[in-house]
């Protein structure tokens, strides 16, 4: 049985490294320009190389986004990038805008090319349509169930890849062809600059009467009826391999590498948990409650299941729910003295009680009692940003493994 792939997204280069090494299949990641995540850090032409070189050397698929419906001024400078890039080893590149599909034909002959959610691929037709024109794999438009992504599977080409989100942040937007923040910030959300009005406050004012706020709020701060909870399907791995799809693709190239790692790690468990006996597989628990440590908002199956419904939106609160902190990054472990040194994210203090936890490992928890400065000096805390320390762990570490806190 040929298993799903786990793609991850990849912000910047060390959240790529970290994607691969909790168990990522694939990655995907943007360049300085032309991908819909302008906000994010993304990879220079020297860190896709490193990053491809690192994805690949590990047995990995690294695939590049350039999925902004282009303007006539994109076009030039957009060859030039492709110059720039021709000679790495990409695996594939994401893209939506059938123009620059021509162009990347034209000048990167050969290339893997993946089609876009922006395109709103809704029905086998439109499938079958995009692979005549050289589409490898198709990744669904968000507002489709399973039972019409199984029917897609069944009358698409064979030989034509399905790809569908399965976890993170949902557009309010018909799969994300949002005029919202062209509207209110001036930012063209289909470029890649987003502004995210979505999650922001608003307050229903009539016409007639300028000034007036008509309250139609759940708090005194306003109302979030744009506001759509994030995608998780933890509980339906059975289902989403049954259907036929061939890579679940998490949300999130802007999050941090704590998300990249708990969210990557908790579906690797899953899905490696189901192959092994697929007859008896049962969803753990255990693993919703790993996803909710990291920065979230509540929970939806999206489209899968039916259409959302009211219960679907986050009408309380456009805020994220964090009820733990990031404290550190394993740099390297002392087997003699049983040291880590850390790099630290949060503030670090004798006494906390922190979660550590590493790729393909369940996590531990134990009490701070000795953090060593530089010069090897104690101290009762670390509160400063990227701080280099060493602790006592109670058990074995390694490299790229985390310390996490809960918040009091």
């Amino acid at each position: 049985m040929k298993k799903i792939e786990l793609l991850a997204p990849a912000g910047d280069l060390e959240k790529l490294k970290i994607a691969v090494e909790y168990g990522a299949d694939a990655v995907y990641f943007g360049g300085e320009s032309f991908g819909l995540r302008a906000a994010a850090r993304n990879l220079t032409v020297d860190e896709i190389r490193e990053g491809v070189q690192y994805a690949h050397k590990k047995g990995r698929r690294a695939y590049l986004t350039l999925n902004i419906f282009a303007h006539n001024d994109d076009i030039n400078g957009l060859t030039e990038f492709l110059n720039k890039i021709k000679n790495i080893s990409i695996d594939a590149v994401i893209m939506s805008d059938p123009g620059m599909i021509f162009l990347i034909k034209e000048k990167m002959p050969g290339t893997e090319i993946h089609l876009s959610t922006q395109a709103n691929t809704t029905n086998y037709k439109s499938a079958e349509f995009w692979f005549r024109q050289g589409i490898k794999r198709i990744v669904l438009s968000r507002e489709l169930s399973l039972k019409e992504i199984k029917e897609i599977r069944e009358k698409a080409p064979e030989d034509l890849e399905l790809e569908t989100f399965i976890h993170g942040a949902m557009c309010i937007s018909y799969s994300g062809r949002c005029l919202l923040s062209n509207y209110m910030a001036g930012r063209d959300a289909n470029r890649g600059a987003c502004a995210h009005p979505c999650r922001w406050h608003y307050y229903l004012v009539e016409e007639q009467r300028p000034g007036e706020y008509i309250p139609v709020s759940e708090d005194e701060r306003g109302t979030y009826f744009f506001n759509s909870k994030d995608l998780c399907l933890i509980d339906h791995i059975p289902q989403l391999v049954d259907s036929g799809i061939g890579s679940l693709k998490i949300e999130g190239r802007m999050k941090s590498i704590f998300y990249v790692a708990v969210i990557v790690g908790t579906y690797r468990k899953a899905i490696d948990t189901y192959y092994k006996d697929p007859d008896n597989y049962k969803s753990d628990p255990q693993w919703m409650e790993e996803l909710k440590k990291v920065s979230h908002r509540n929970f939806t199956t999206g489209f899968y299941f039916g259409k959302p419904e009211g219960a679907d939106q986050n009408y309380d609160t456009g805020s994220y729910i964090r009820d733990y902190d990031f404290l550190g990054l394993v740099k390297s472990y002392d087997e003699k003295t049983g040291f880590a040194i850390i790099e630290q994210r949060n503030k670090i203090s004798i006494g906390d009680s922190v979660e550590i936890f590493g790729p393909y490992s369940d996590y531990f928890t134990q009490t701070i009692d000795i953090i060593l400065d530089e010069k090897d000096e104690p101290i009762e805390s670390a509160p400063h940003a990227q701080q280099i320390i060493k602790i006592r762990t109670v058990r074995p570490v390694s490299e790229n493994y985390m310390l996490r806190g809960r918040r009091i």
